[in-house]
Parts: structure tokens; C-alpha cells; sequence
């Protein structure tokens, strides 16, 4: 079973992409054949400083790196380094009606939210789709959001196959965890860099000491016990702590004498625990780019080998 996902370069990562979605894919490296790529020509449509663009590729690939992506169990790279990828998509193009791209809800989305429209925004389904089908793909973990790509894509292969009376496209499944965590922002709010109430992985120790510090509770005091159920800091502990440990807190919270802050320091204590290997890696990954660009590369030429092949077959198919 092949499974794919795309990684979007967008620089800092904070504690809800961890559990919302990198944890879940490092973990899916023990569930299948996981190809994991940096969507960096995806980035394009929203990021167009050089600069900025190279060093957000490198920080995802650090931090997933770092977290637990593991070269010798996947095939991690950077989009772009595949250009196969552009040849299929340009040749699915073909097979896409101009009515399906209309009817994405993600385009529909960003022009409501006053993105600038272009043909990227509007044909990024078929990048994604190309990205999809280069590799055979079984298996797309994705959000609910996200399920209609997956849909665009199948129905772009069917086009495809159909056409030339074949079956060398192989449909894709969409994966939904319907168990997503949903980690509380510092404002009780889901957590996003959009909304500003984030908890940082790697951020520094000031700093991540700051967020903490700042998330919301309600205004009891010292003497009075506290509800862990609505509390926000225990939401966010749960993340961390273990059963026992999770019991130990409710007797605190139930016990006056103590205020959020003392609960707020308990959590700080777990995230950085939590943390610190992870941190010790991704520093030694920082210290020594060229170790992490060998791995990018290494990812693309395992890539780029399925992607070469696989184009033969399709150029063969249409007449190429």
C-alpha cells in the first residue's frame, strides 16, 4: 500500500500541526510505502519571495526531519526536484473540464477570502492530482476539506483512462481520521497561525514560555478549586501527560490553594520535556545543512526513479 501526502512549506510550526497531522504521518511510515513531499511549487501561489521560499523548504524539512520522518522508511523531497510532475500535470490538463476547477471549494474559498486569482490558484486540483498519480498512490490521508481534491483527482484519472481505453492511472482513496485532535489555542479558539494563538515546537524558551503563560482561563483565585473539564490549560495537558499523571492534576484542581499559573507551569514542563530530543535533532539538522539537502536528494533520486518510469508508460499511452 503506497501512501502520499503533501507538506506545505510555511516556516514555524506550533504544538496543533504536531498533533493534528505530523505525528500521524510520521507514524504512518510503519502503515505502508509513505512518499512525503515539500509542496514547493504548491507554495507558489501564495509565496513569491525567493528568499522566503528557500527558507521555509528548509525549516519543513528540518522540522520534519527532526520529528521523526525517517529517509530509510520513505521517500521524503521537495516537489520541485521532480519535474515529471509538470508533464503530467500539463497532460491531465487535457482531461479536466473547466467546470470541475469551478466547482473546487478551495478556489471558491480563497477568491471569497480576496486571494489574487490566477491560473495556479485555479488549476492547483491538477498539480495536485499529477502529484497523486506519478506515484500510483493507494491511499491520500487528507481532511475533510480536503476530500473533494481527492474526488478531482479520481475523476480526472477516469477521464484519463477512459480516453485511451486504459488503466494505468490507479485511483486514489482518500483517508479521513475521523479522531483528529483538536488542540486548543492559547484563546480556547482552534490553534492557527491565522488567529495569532499558537504554541511554538521550537520556538525559544522566553518565547514559548510567553504562549503558555498567556492561555485563557477564567478569573478564579487561589482559594477557591478550579473545573479542569472547561479549563484550557488541562485540555492542553491532556496532549502530554499520561493517565496517572492526568489524575494527579484533576486532585490539584479540585484542591485550593493553587492558581492557573502553578497548572500553566505543569504544562510548560511536559511540552519542553516533550520536546527536547526532537529539539537536540533539528539543531544538529540546523548546524549542518548539507546532511539535510543529501537527504532531500536522496528522497528526489528515489522519487525520480518512479516518476521517470511511470511517465514512459503514460508518454506511451498518448502518443508521446
Amino acid at each position: 500500500m503506497r501512501i502520499l501526502s503533501g507538506i506545505q512549506p510555511s516556516g514555524t510550526i506550533h504544538i496543533g500541526n504536531y498533533f493534528g497531522m505530523i505525528k500521524k504521518m510520521v507514524e504512518a511510515q510503519n502503515d505502508g510505502e509513505l512518499f512525503a513531499f515539500i509542496a514547493s511549487y504548491h507554495a507558489l501561489t501564495t509565496v513569491r519571495e525567493k528568499e522566503l521560499l528557500e527558507k521555509n523548504i528548509f525549516e519543513v524539512a528540518v522540522n520534519f526531519l527532526a520529528l521523526g520522518m525517517d529517509p530509510k522508511k520513505s521517500t521524503f523531497w521537495v516537489q520541485s526536484d521532480v519535474k515529471e510532475v509538470l508533464e503530467l500535470y500539463w497532460l491531465l490538463s487535457n482531461h479536466t473540464s473547466m467546470g470541475l476547477l469551478e466547482r473546487a471549494h478551495s478556489y471558491k474559498d480563497k477568491v471569497a477570502r480576496g486571494f489574487q486569482t490566477n491560473h495556479g490558484l485555479f488549476s492547483y486540483p491538477v498539480l495536485m492530482a499529477a502529484d497523486i498519480l506519478l506515484y500510483d498512490s493507494n491511499i491520500v490521508p487528507v481532511g475533510k476539506d480536503q476530500i473533494q481534491h481527492v474526488e478531482i483527482t479520481r475523476d480526472i484519472a477516469n477521464s484519463f483512462n477512459n480516453h485511451y481505453k486504459t488503466d494505468i492511472l490507479v485511483l486514489p482513496e482518500a483517508k479521513v481520521d475521523e479522531v483528529v485532535a483538536t488542540v486548543p489555542g492559547t484563546d480556547g479558539a482552534k490553534m492557527s497561525k491565522s488567529y495569532g494563538n499558537t504554541i511554538d515546537m521550537f520556538g525559544t524558551k522566553k518565547g514559548i514560555k510567553k504562549q503558555v503563560m498567556s492561555v485563557v482561563t477564567d478569573s478564579k483565585e487561589l482559594h477557591e478549586v478550579k473545573d479542569y473539564t472547561t479549563c484550557n490549560v488541562y485540555k492542553l495537558c491532556e496532549l502530554f501527560m499520561s493517565h496517572d499523571e492526568l489524575l494527579a492534576l484533576q486532585e490539584r484542581y479540585a484542591t485550593a490553594g493553587e492558581g492557573y499559573g502553578h497548572f500553566k507551569l505543569s504544562l510548560l514542563e511536559k511540552i519542553n520535556e516533550h520536546f527536547e530530543p526532537y529539539a537536540q535533532r533539528r539543531q544538529h539538522l540546523l548546524d549542518n545543512p548539507d546532511e539535510v539537502k543529501d537527504i532531500l536528494a536522496f528522497g528526489a533520486s528515489k522519487a525520480r526513479k518512479i516518476a521517470s518510469a511511470k511517465m514512459e508508460v503514460i508518454r506511451n499511452a498518448v502518443g508521446l
